[in-house]
């Protein structure tokens, strides 16, 4: 993408949500910023400052914010109580800024941090709210917390609920609605501060999304409509510059060698290899694992597979770890690791044809990007979301298993779509190898649509300020 707003040294606070699926497209959006001349604060917790190493050892133009108080929420049992436990940060912030020298002229905050918005209003800047996933999802998520949806059949988990009001009228399961919709708890402080914060994403400056115009055009404008305004932006697919591909700590650092998952790569055929992995946070049931580890011994194919390592060789566990004996009988057909896998790369590689896949919005755009045939497993949260637009929408995927962890594969069928994944004889190959180009052509440097909107992010943010000065302080 090309330098934007370069006479416009404007400076943000920027909050990402700490858990994995959050801050790594949040640090990923912040290091666009720094390379084309924005100055950056990041409020991260202690255990997350590890992340933005390579940013600060490359630029001056980012700062960490390590607040005191930040683990003291940490420990909150539960989403909703983690997210309300936040706003004990809300005084802290309110004394960094108005203590600053320079302070931001505007807070990019996590769409779980919604609070921000009533923050921002006190500051006297604007709001801006990122979120990570896809614009579908949010316009499902706020027609969920707007209207909280009802099971008129109590009990049965297969009633479906529709959204007439968002285009293509999705519709889901009652067992697929969000959990803390699906069960919202009238009263409870955690839940009701939940509630209005998602809500107030949608009162927010500015709304940005880790997605792209060609996947999700008809939502954006969805959102658009919602807000109010168009200053509604989507920068995405945010992944590592090209050049950068290789042995990177994006998030994490891999438990194998990258050298070694690429050595075992490099021998095999271009597009025979599955690679399986549910994310940093999913864990699959053991009736599911033993399902899949069948299916993988079954078809013959080649297959990287990620674990968990901390869901292995727990006697008794309901989770699934490998079964005895398996890595015994596929051999050298599979690859095992355990812990945190360095995906971009290995999806990348020419090697890998299909992704079996939770279907996070991170994964989803990954597989997007390198244009893998995509095989749809999602577990909750917006996965059935994603999964729905990938498969009846957009026709890039085939659909492996669904419903969540109560629902089990069957066995052949699943042993028959992963030797098809590979084969080369699905329609769905086609559909996924137009979206990748469409995907990179977002990103483009000259004229693509994500860089476009970017463009005009800083442009705006650079206008937040004039000889020095917030302007325009009352509209926020």
């Amino acid at each position: 993408m090309s330098s934007a707003a370069a006479g416009s040294p404007a400076h943000i606070l920027a909050f990402p949500f700490s858990s994995p699926g959050h801050i790594i497209p949040f640090l990923d959006l912040t290091r666009l910023f720094i390379t084309r001349g924005l100055t950056v604060t990041v409020l991260v917790s202690p255990s997350h400052v590890h992340l933005l190493q390579p940013m600060l050892s490359s630029s001056s133009s980012i700062q960490p914010l390590v607040l005191d108080c930040f683990d003291s929420f940490q420990s909150a049992s539960g989403l909703p109580a983690k997210i309300r436990a936040t706003a004990r940060l809300y005084d802290p912030i309110l004394h960094w800024f108005r203590s600053h020298p320079s302070p931001p002229v505007a807070i990019l905050s996590d769409m779980f941090l919604g609070w921000t918005q009533q923050l921002a209003s006190e500051l006297g800047v604007p709001r801006l709210v990122f979120w990570p996933s896809g614009a579908l999802t949010a316009s499902v998520s706020n027609s969920q917390w707007r209207n909280l949806p009802k099971n008129d059949y109590p009990g049965n988990e297969n009633s479906l609920i529709s959204f007439p009001e968002i285009p293509n009228s999705p519709t889901y399961r009652w067992s697929e609605i969000t959990p803390f919709c699906r069960d919202f708890k009238k009263g409870d402080a955690d839940y009701e501060f939940l509630r209005s914060g998602m809500l107030a994403n949608m009162e927010s400056w500015g709304v940005v999304f880790n997605s792209f115009s060609e996947l999700e055009s008809v939502y954006l404008d969805h959102i658009k409509k919602i807000v109010g305004h168009n200053r509604v932006w989507a920068v995405g697919p945010l992944l590592p510059p090209e050049e950068r591909v290789g042995p990177t700590n994006r998030g994490g650092s891999s438990s194998i060698p990258a050298y070694r998952v690429k050595a075992w790569l490099d021998e095999k055929a271009d597009d025979s290899v599955v690679y399986i992995c549910f994310g940093s946070r999913v864990t699959l049931p053991r009736k599911q694992t033993e399902v899949l580890a069948a299916a993988l011994e079954c078809s013959g194919v080649h297959f990287i597979w990620c674990v968990k390592a901390a869901d292995e060789g727990r006697v008794g566990s309901e989770d699934g770890g490998i079964p005895d004996g398996f890595e015994d009988r596929v051999g050298e057909r599979g690859f095992i690791i355990r812990g945190w896998a360095a995906q971009v790369e290995i999806l990348s590689h020419r090697a890998v044809g299909a992704f079996v896949t939770h279907c996070g919005w991170n994964s989803l755009l990954e597989g997007l990007t390198a244009g893998v045939l995509m095989l749809t497993w999602p577990m909750g949260a917006d996965q059935f979301t994603d999964a729905k637009l990938l498969v009846d929408q957009l026709g890039v995927a085939i659909r492996a298993c669904e419903g969540g962890p109560q629902r089990v594969p069957d066995l052949a069928e699943l042993t028959r779509l992963l030797a098809e994944s590979v084969s080369g004889s699905r329609p769905e190959r086609s559909r996924v190898a137009a979206l990748r180009e469409a995907a990179r052509k977002a990103v483009n440097a000259n004229g693509g649509s994500s860089t476009k909107d970017l463009e005009e992010l800083l442009k705006q943010l650079g206008g937040l300020i004039k000889d020095g000065r917030k302007i325009n302080e009352t509209n926020y």
